[in-house]
């Protein structure tokens, strides 16, 4: 993939801004199941492909019937969530496993790992991503690759995350969409 920036919509306004812009993949973040359905088709309509935080639909459980039907009615390009089942399914049905990592401490980071090497997710968003020590770390022990995303609110800060080993970065901030676009 050689998109740097993956715009992360928390709602439909944000959407729209995305459609209209020249990212192919994007995220959404908070929607109402409901929703689902419009936004699948507006993206197609688009040419856009589009990765879900499975965690973040309102009205689903987050779990790997849900997950089998996001994948069966949606056919998403990804699915993120911090849940094992949800990853191991989206994987199962071939779709891009986005396995999402909290770095709140030491304890919660080794547990993450333990979870990594169960679920070996395509790739690994580690929030916060303005840390990009951390995302070296993360990337030098799971050999998978990484996302950041999660409070980096400068495009210096895009560019030190990239640096130190992210494949892109998920963000909801349009100034860096479209920094990032008029930069070719």
């Amino acid at each position: 993939m050689n998109q740097k920036i993956l715009p992360a919509s928390g709602n439909m306004k944000e959407f729209e801004r995305f459609l209209k812009s020249p990212y192919e993949i994007g995220v959404f973040l908070d929607m109402h199941v409901t929703q689902l359905k419009h936004i699948s088709q507006m993206a197609k309509q688009n040419g856009k492909k589009m990765i879900y935080h499975v965690d973040l639909i309102h009205g689903l459980k987050s779990d790997e019937y849900a997950t089998e039907y996001i994948c069966q009615e949606f056919k998403p390009y990804g699915l993120i969530s911090t849940k094992s089942n949800v990853i191991q399914k989206a994987k199962q049905k071939g779709v891009i496993a986005i396995q999402r990592v909290f770095l709140i401490d030491s304890h919660a980071l080794e547990k993450s790992y333990k979870l990594i090497e169960k679920t070996q997710p395509d790739y690994i968003e580690v929030l916060p991503g303005a840390m990009p020590w951390m995302i070296t770390e993360v990337k030098e022990r799971v050999h998978i690759p990484i996302y950041a995303g999660g409070l980096i609110r400068t495009a210096e800060e895009v560019q030190a995350a990239l640096e130190a080993g992210a494949e892109a970065i998920t963000t909801s901030k349009w100034e860096l969409w479209d920094y990032f676009a008029s930069k070719g």
